[in-house]
Formats: C-alpha cells, sequence, structure tokens
C-alpha cells in the first residue's frame, strides 16, 4: 500500500476545478483535488508512526492562507492550477516533513513546486489543445489551510484519509 501526505483545499467555489479536473484528470474519481506535501512512497510504517511524524514536523506550523489562479503546462503532459499566495509555508511544509523517517523518499531529481493538478494528459496533441482551452481560465480559489492529511492508496489507485492533522500555532502540550 502506498502513503501520501496532502493538502485538500476546501475552496468555496471547488465545482470550477471539478469540471477541469473530470475532463483531463484521469485520477478524477480516485482522488479529491490535492496540493501534494510528501509524493506517494511505499512503505511498512504503521498509521501511528506516520502521524507521530508529521506531527513532530509541524510543531509551531500555522494555518494559513493560499490563493490559486491560472493554469500553466508542466513536463508535456500535465495541468496545473498554480499558487499565487502561500508558497512559502508549503514548501516549509513538504523540507519539515522529508526529514527523519521520510528523509529516504525524498526525490531530489526535481525541484518541489506546490501546485493543484487538474490534468495529465498523455497524448501531445490533446495535451497541446487542452493547454489552449485552459489559457484563459482565471478564476481565483482561495481558502485557508487548517490541516494536512495522510492518506492510504490501494493498488486500484483510489485514495483513503486515514489521518488529518491540524495545524497549530504552537505545541498543544505546551
Amino acid at each position: 500500500m502506498l502513503s501520501a501526505i496532502h493538502i485538500f483545499p476546501a475552496f468555496r467555489n471547488h465545482r470550477s476545478v471539478d469540471l477541469l479536473r473530470a475532463k483531463y484528470d484521469p485520477l478524477f474519481s480516485l482522488i479529491p483535488p490535492h496540493i501534494t506535501l510528501v509524493f506517494p512512497f511505499e512503505s511498512t510504517m504503521t498509521l501511528d508512526d506516520l502521524t507521530e511524524h508529521i506531527r513532530t514536523c509541524i510543531v509551531g506550523m500555522k494555518p494559513f492562507r493560499i490563493a490559486m489562479t491560472g493554469i500553466t503546462g508542466a513536463d508535456g503532459a500535465y495541468l496545473f492550477l498554480n499558487v499565487k499566495v502561500g508558497n512559502d509555508p508549503m514548501i516549509e511544509l513538504h523540507d519539515r516533513l522529508y526529514t527523519g523517517i521520510l528523509r529516504k523518499y525524498l526525490n531530489r531529481s526535481f525541484t518541489y513546486s506546490p501546485h493543484l493538478t487538474v490534468g495529465h494528459i498523455h497524448d501531445k496533441q490533446l495535451y497541446e489543445s487542452a493547454l489552449l482551452e485552459t489559457a484563459q481560465f482565471n478564476e481565483a480559489f482561495e481558502t485557508v489551510v487548517h490541516e494536512i492529511a495522510l492518506e492510504r492508496i490501494d493498488e486500484t489507485g483510489r485514495s483513503t484519509v486515514e489521518r488529518k492533522i491540524p495545524l497549530l500555532p504552537r505545541n498543544p502540550i505546551g
């Protein structure tokens, strides 16, 4: 079984993102719109071990605002909804989470850039067409991130949120 750590943003106008994903993203029916903090990895770690790691890593991280707008292409196959506000705290979360027990899963061959995938198109011609179709998509999406989620991904690719861990401004014990 695979695990991953995400932000599941609660946009009030999420239907627009859903319409794009339904058209362009083959994962639409398997996982809600998300921003990946830790990419899927296979391990034998327990949910409690992963949860404890996450809690330790996010001590002092308080809720933060994100704003997203504009669709751009990536790697000749992906359509990304771009982060305009909130990049820094997401990068900080990503960097903190890829320490300790998750350090070995960090892929150093690419630079982490927070985004929300709205499409994955393998056919080059369809991809170019989708880029043109989404070029004028300028709807803004805003929310406050209050928690991150630990998910498990089954053999069919379906995502199940196993734990939601709140962002707290200080250690809840002290």
